[in-house]
């Protein structure tokens, strides 16, 4: 018997035309399905007849304003230089402009102007604590920002004349920064499609796209719908601070199992069962993050002063020299330091910072205050102890001769 053929998955088209009924030229379950956070979207006449809610001097005259987020952005195109100019900006800053390649960017739009903050309601098909801001950027010819990605979705509805868009879905297009400027823009960018979009069309670009908008032509205004994304950095922090603002000082961590120590230093198995048990989120840690964080953190836990930093940094061959003449390594006094040994060998913690070290000279510094000059017997205890001695947590000591 024949099977029928499985039908073929067809890509989603990137160009689609919109409607008064449908801004985003399907229905919202359709364009989440597809397109949200998986791919661009170009949607020709999303706003037909569209007028934009604020004008060009409007828009200046906000940037002005002392509580408003505005930049001014110039591109010297001959000399490939950016200026950007945080608000609130003057007349005089506008007067410097010129006719090409600037750009005003204005964030927070909507919480300024009710007109623009209607234009929030086409996109009530998404929670509406996803939605951030309206940005508007107004340009002359030449003017943009350069090409950036940005790490939220965003819609960019074209307001005024025309921009020219520039994409790339190439997953393995470089990330990397220029380094000259201080606008976030990418080292390399090669698009793979490009548009020229009029007013009412719009463009939908996931997080992580790289894109580059440039004004094409004469004044250009462009609105951008940005969604908030907090990075998981932003999200751990917070809650890590909501849990410690509930949680009572008394609640401690606890070893009323103590055992005697094998190994004074030693963050064990047993002290991260307990730090699993103390933390209301330890337990999704893995093991590795988990030792890791602790022995930063109690090594500088309640740590009064800092080990100085020696006057002269030495070298390897200058330790070396001041071992061979006798010399004893002292723990300074205002260091704290642990080990733990994980998957990827041992690790030596010192008022919170972490180095590799063989694990016989970590067990010596936890439970030594002088550190005689076989310690340094192999390359990766001499290294070890070299970044202790230039951090200030070794300190050189001479031996006296009776």
């Amino acid at each position: 018997m024949n099977r029928a053929p499985t039908p073929r998955k067809t890509t989603p088209p990137i160009e689609v035309r919109g409607s008064a009924r449908q801004p985003l030229g399907m229905p919202p379950a359709q364009f989440l399905r597809d397109y949200w956070q998986k791919r661009p979207l170009l949607v020709r006449n999303a706003f037909p007849g569209f007028v934009p809610p604020i004008q060009p001097e409007d828009l200046a005259g906000l940037a002005c304003e002392e509580g408003a987020l505005s930049r001014l952005i110039r591109h010297d195109e001959a000399r490939e230089r950016w200026q950007v100019k945080t608000g609130p900006l003057t007349e005089a800053d506008f007067a410097k402009t010129g006719d090409a390649n600037w750009t005003l960017l204005v964030q927070d739009v909507d919480k300024w102007d009710a007109d623009v903050a209607a234009l929030l309601e086409p996109f009530a098909f998404l929670p509406s604590w996803r939605l951030d801001d309206i940005m508007i950027s107004y340009a002359e010819p030449g003017g943009g920002v350069g090409a950036h990605v940005d790490q939220y979705d965003v819609f960019l509805l074209q307001g005024l004349g025309q921009r020219h868009w520039a994409i790339s879905t190439d997953p393995e297009a470089p990330r990397d920064f220029r380094p000259d400027i201080e606008l976030k823009q990418l080292r390399e960018f090669e698009p793979t499609h490009e548009w020229l979009l009029d007013p009412g069309d719009m463009l939908y670009l996931p997080p992580g796209m790289p894109h580059d908008g440039v004004a094409f032509g004469g004044p250009c205004m462009t609105i951008s719908v940005g969604m908030r994304a907090p990075s998981q950095a932003e999200l751990t922090g917070d809650l890590a601070d909501y849990l410690a603002e509930r949680l009572h000082d008394d609640q401690r961590y606890a070893d009323p199992d103590l055992a005697p120590a094998k190994a004074p230093g030693e963050i064990d198995a047993a002290a991260l069962a307990r730090l699993r048990k103390a933390l209301p989120f330890a337990a999704a840690l893995d093991e590795e993050t988990l030792r890791d964080w602790f022995g930063r953190f109690i090594t500088r836990y309640r740590n009064a002063q800092l080990p100085a930093v020696p006057d002269r940094m030495l070298d390897e061959a200058g330790l070396r020299k001041r071992l061979a003449a006798g010399a004893r390594l002292l723990r300074h006094p205002w260091s704290r330091m642990a080990w733990s040994r994980g998957k990827s060998g041992c690790t030596l913690y010192a008022n919170g910072q972490a180095w590799p070290a063989p694990l016989a000279l970590a067990r010596q510094l936890c439970a030594q205050r002088e550190i005689a000059p076989d310690a340094a017997s192999t390359a990766p205890a001499i290294a070890t102890l070299l970044a202790l001695v230039n951090d200030g947590h070794l300190v050189l000591r001479k031996v006296r001769r009776r």
